[in-house]
């Protein structure tokens, strides 16, 4: 089953300050939106991607995986509803295969794995699926600044993101629905579709105003205190083989050099042996398949790539889930 994800970046958000829309601002070295989009690049059940912005944002300010064409840019509508159907359309006529798919708000740039992993395990039983926190703290209605009584909190839950769907579903539930809605759980139920509600996680906070930056940065810097705290007994080792035939041409590439040559390599990519060789071996160590899986041959996207691309996407897969690089022959 093959799962995209959708991260919708096209939001005006300037209420957290900076003069910038917050999924462009820095948030403990990087911005809020490549936070969110590593989440998802790094995560091995996730397939391909799609990234949908506004008209006029800087491509400049666009995750890493945007520029290098790893992740599809689409650009969004006014609302974000109508953001979300851009990207469904995107997916659903890019030819990905995508079955599933994980509609998440790039303003909660620190959702962990597991959450991710509880979205995908639900959606083989229900329609969709989405994490959530019940509400714990007293309600209150408010009128003209003082309280005007209680209301009751059982059974409310706040909601978060990522909301999972099968893809088809979502987009007709999309299409068919009216007006704006506040989140892809009232498209869908609109559209008749169960929603299983799954744990969420207090860390996956959005980022809405200047508080939550702060919370946020503190959030990372526990984090990475936690890791540096670990001890280093994780090692893996992986191997990487690669051959692709000799045919007309008038260089090899070979680690990113062009070598002239009365003969070419032969593949959907610059046939790189030496660099698809290391690239797979990455992905070897991390259990995460290979080139192929990653960027099929299949798409047409990937002609006649560069593949730096490829092995940048496995080292950041390996930076990620917080592995460094020690030796490579």
């Amino acid at each position: 089953m093959t799962i995209a994800a959708l991260i919708v970046a096209a939001g005006r958000g300037l209420r957290a300050g900076g003069g910038l829309p917050k999924q462009w601002r820095p948030l403990a070295g990087a911005t809020i939106a490549q936070r969110s989009v590593d989440a998802f690049d790094r995560h091995p059940g996730i397939g391909p991607m799609v990234l949908v912005v506004a008209a006029d944002s800087d491509p400049a300010l666009w995750p890493r995986q945007a520029r290098d064409g790893s992740c599809r840019v689409v650009t969004g509508g006014e609302t974000r509803r109508e953001s979300v159907l851009a990207g469904l359309d995107a997916l659903a006529a890019g030819g990905t295969g995508a079955e599933k798919v994980l509609i998440h708000d790039a303003a909660r740039p620190l959702v962990p794995a597991a959450v991710i992993d509880r979205v995908i395990a639900a959606l083989g039983a229900a329609d969709g699926a989405a994490p959530a926190l019940p509400v714990t703290d007293a309600l209150w209605a408010v009128a003209d600044g003082r309280v005007a009584g209680p209301r009751d909190r059982a059974g409310l839950w706040r909601a978060q993101t990522p909301q999972g769907f099968g893809l088809a579903a979502i987009r007709a539930a999309h299409h068919a629905h009216a007006g704006d809605a506040a989140d892809d759980v009232a498209v869908a139920q609109a559209a008749g579709l169960s929603v299983a509600v799954v744990p969420g996680d207090e860390r996956n906070l959005k980022i809405t105003g200047p508080d939550d930056f702060a919370r946020a940065e503190r959030l990372l810097s526990e984090e990475a205190a936690d890791m540096t705290a670990r001890p280093a007994f994780d090692v893996r080792t992986g191997t990487g083989f690669d051959v692709h035939r000799f045919g007309p041409g008038d260089h090899v590439t070979l680690c990113g050099v062009a070598v002239p040559h009365g003969r070419g390599l032969q593949g959907h990519s610059d046939a790189d042996v030496g660099m698809h060789a290391l690239t797979d071996a990455i992905y070897g160590a991390l259990a995460e398949g290979d080139i192929g899986r990653h960027f099929p041959p299949t798409d047409p996207q990937w002609k006649g790539a560069a593949s730096e691309i490829f092995l940048a996407h496995a080292c950041g897969r390996a930076a990620g889930r917080g592995y460094r690089i020690a030796n490579a022959d």
